[in-house]
């Protein structure tokens, strides 16, 4: 089979790739050898799929579904293993490959195309944080996963070099920023990019979290990206902004989360990503989400 990968995946990597990168020349063949190596029968490539891996339905040599998923190394896939494994399917999707291997997983099989976005948005928003805060656990004591305060380091420094355009709302983000790290209230396990849409529908539990790329800190830092779902829906009602503090008062009560710390990541993360979309040229994106921030 040809493993071609989703244009998705092919835009999203060419955003990010550094100069000589050639893990998508390279792709077909990593991933034929590791369907042949474990034996597997191939389905399909996920398609629109994700933007960071190729994800491909497969069945075992025993005739068990599951996800073969490739990523190259710049999304993280190990330090992935390593929160999947830490969670042991609780709240989120299983390892089912007992063996490690660079860039590759072996992940138990969802639904990949039904995901919490199918519902109406009001329980949508209920059930997707009901799944994030089993996610919330103790790290590991010898953990090496990314810090929130690195994270949004690395991310603060590009943010800093923004047009004066953006001024404004860069360094409201970056302020709330550095008031937030001043005396996070606890240190968790987070999912890191966690959205309605990673959150899909399972047999062992109703839903099941997929895709992290996971980091350590406060809660709120998680629950932020949440808080903008569906933002272009947000932005096309006159209502936006006042749902939008709504949403973030709503879910702040139902995890016990502080609303204010909320209100900052959530702030920071929108700045962040607007100003990416800005530079690498998505600005139907970034005004969208600039435009949220704003109501922040």
């Amino acid at each position: 089979m040809a493993f071609e990968p989703p244009q998705r995946l092919v835009r999203a990597l060419g955003e990010t790739a550094p100069s000589g990168d050639d893990w998508l020349e390279k792709l077909p063949e990593v991933a034929q050898q590791a369907v042949d190596l474990r034996e597997l029968t191939v389905e399909r490539v996920q398609v629109p799929g994700g933007r960071s891996s190729l994800v491909v339905l497969v069945r075992r040599a025993d005739g068990t579904p599951a996800v073969l998923k490739l990523a190259p190394r710049r999304a993280r896939p190990e330090s992935e293993r390593a929160a999947l494994a830490r969670w042991g399917g609780l709240g989120a999707v299983q390892l089912v490959e007992p063996f490690a291997a660079e860039g590759v997983l072996v992940l138990e099989r969802l639904h990949p195309d039904v995901s919490v976005r199918s519902l109406p948005e009001a329980k949508a928003l209920l059930e997707a944080a009901g799944t994030l805060r089993r996610l919330w656990v103790e790290p590991p004591g010898d953990h090496a996963f990314e810090t929130v305060a690195e994270r949004t380091g690395r991310q603060a420094r590009v943010m800093r070099g923004s047009g004066p355009e953006v001024a404004s709302l860069v360094s409201a983000a970056l302020e709330a920023r550095e008031a937030l790290l001043a005396a996070p209230p606890e240190v968790r396990l987070l999912h890191g990019t966690f959205r309605q849409s990673k959150v899909l529908a399972a047999e062992r539990v109703p839903w099941l979290a997929v895709g992290p790329d996971p980091v350590v800190g406060e809660c709120a830092f998680d629950l932020a990206r949440l808080v903008r779902d569906r933002v272009e829906d947000l932005i096309a009602t006159p209502s936006g902004a006042s749902t939008t503090r709504r949403r973030i008062k709503r879910l702040a009560e139902s995890l016990d989360v502080d609303q204010e710390r909320l209100r900052g990541w959530t702030l920071f993360r929108a700045v962040e990503s607007g100003v990416r979309a800005l530079r690498v040229g998505r600005p139907r994106d970034a005004e969208l989400l600039l435009e949220f921030a704003g109501w922040l």
